[in-house]
């Protein structure tokens, strides 16, 4: 009894703590900005603008190196023409031993739940044990599975499939 009565009162204590006084649709809405332009507004209300940078994603891995390495229906084995890839991000990789990356395997449409999230596997595991051949340390890689769940393009012919049997280099 005393158990219910602390609990009952603790959960009382949360909803008022979560509550406020102040009325959202009573206060108004005052137009500061002083009639100039768009950009003006925010230097007065203290709030500094954001600069996107436009390479910001290629800093995080190397510049001019894809990211995404294709394969055949019902396959994990990686095709020669991803060596030179998977060679640009294990440089990187070992050039700077402070970043991580996660390799992410997916597959088309076709099959299974289980058997896509198992052949995805396989395809990430491929990629890693590739950048680990070529010296990169696995505490580096992460080989991560999405199966179908993700596709890169929609659809239900070989050429949406194509797109979606990948594994994506994600730098972290």
């Amino acid at each position: 009894m005393l158990k219910r009565t602390i609990y009952s009162l603790a959960i009382v204590a949360f909803i008022a703590g979560c509550s406020s006084g102040t009325k959202l649709n009573d206060a108004p809405v005052v137009d500061r900005s002083g009639g100039a332009g768009a950009g003006s507004g925010g230097a007065a209300s203290g709030v500094a603008p954001v600069t996107i940078d436009p390479n910001a994603r290629n800093a995080q891995g190397p510049v001019g190196v894809a990211r995404i390495i294709y394969f055949d229906y019902d396959s994990y084995t990686i095709k020669p023409e991803f060596q030179q890839l998977i060679d640009g991000h294990a440089r990187f990789l070992k050039a700077n031993p402070n970043r991580r990356v996660s390799i992410e395997g997916h597959t088309d449409e076709r099959g299974g739940r289980e058997y896509n999230l198992a052949l995805g596997q396989k395809r990430s595991e491929a990629v890693r044990r590739s950048l680990g051949l070529l010296g990169v340390t696995d505490s580096q890689v992460e080989a991560v599975s999405f199966g179908k769940e993700k596709p890169a393009a929609t659809g239900s012919g070989e050429d949406a499939w194509a797109q979606n049997r990948r594994a994506e280099i994600a730098y972290r």
